[in-house]
């Protein structure tokens, strides 16, 4: 698979920036803001940057975070990025504790992030903290609102195939619907949505189409729910992209922490950096895990 240079962070920006508001938007979930006009700018759906506070070694690495918005001035510019995530380790315990002028250290945009998809119906399936690079794509899928450089055609059918432990987990629902997505909530304990797996809701979706050969899937969350959706749309020839949530360290490729299989041209294997050569990959390249 050859590599596209264009994914590489040389020309990436280094800032430390001011929180402009860090709120619990559901159980253990955050969305944090900051002012960071530069990148605001520039970053696509499904890109990511990198955070750690600032003025602080411990911890020491930073934490890969998807773009969940950008927010404009009065002028209308992008000015500021929201990022939501789940409180699991010591970085994000720390974050979730911070509050509005306190510093971050910021790195990004890093990733090769989504391309804009030319479909009728693009069904966005995540599970867990998957969903979050997923309100920029449906923005701008449903013209809602464009990013960096680049436009999209607005898409007919947006619909985001959702699934939590539990309604307690559940983050940005509203924020989903406010820009046009249709929303189908899955949850383990059947406390919201269905009971059930978010598979089972896309398989729903994707048996109610009429016409599947103009549907688009994208995908983000555990790797066992991304393998199954990877199987349910190649079994069905729909295209499909997964955003790995792969853990890294730096972020700009130099580590080789975050690597992962990857189905080359000619059917062997060879692994490649989520920070750079990622994080979206199609599905059908992901050499998953058979176990």
């Amino acid at each position: 698979m050859a590599t596209d240079a264009a994914v590489y962070a040389d020309d990436l920006i280094c800032q430390t920036v001011p929180i402009v508001e860090n709120v619990q938007i559901a159980k253990s979930t955050f969305r944090v803001r900051f002012e960071c006009p530069a990148i605001a700018a520039r970053v696509t759906p499904g890109q990511f940057l990198m955070l750690r506070l600032s003025q602080s070694d411990d911890p020491l690495i930073g934490r890969p975070l998807a773009l969940y918005q950008t927010v404009d001035n009065a002028q209308g510019q992008p000015v500021a990025i929201d990022v939501v995530y789940l409180v699991g380790g010591k970085m994000t315990r720390k974050l979730s504790e911070c509050g509005a002028h306190q510093l971050l250290d910021v790195w990004g945009p890093l990733g090769n992030g989504f391309a804009v998809q030319d479909t009728d119906h693009l069904i966005m399936v995540a599970g867990g903290i998957g969903q979050t690079p997923f309100l920029a794509v449906a923005a701008e899928h449903l013209g809602r609102r464009s990013y960096g450089t680049r436009s999209a055609a607005p898409v007919p059918r947006v619909t985001l195939c959702y699934g939590a432990r539990s309604a307690d987990y559940l983050a940005g629902i509203d924020d989903f619907q406010a820009v046009g997505a249709e929303v189908k909530v899955m949850t383990d304990d059947g406390t919201a949505g269905e009971l059930g797996l978010v598979t089972e809701a896309l398989e729903r979706v994707l048996e109610e189409a009429t016409d599947t050969t103009r549907a688009k899937v994208v995908c983000c969350g555990p790797e066992p729910m991304m393998k199954a959706v990877a199987g349910i749309c190649e079994s069905r020839n729909v295209p499909a992209q997964v955003s790995l949530e792969t853990p890294m360290a730096c972020g700009i490729g130099i580590c080789f922490t975050c690597v992962a299989p990857v189905i080359q041209q000619d059917g062997t294997t060879d692994y490649r950096r989520t920070c750079v050569e990622g994080p979206v990959f199609d599905a059908c390249r992901i050499h998953w895990d058979t176990d």
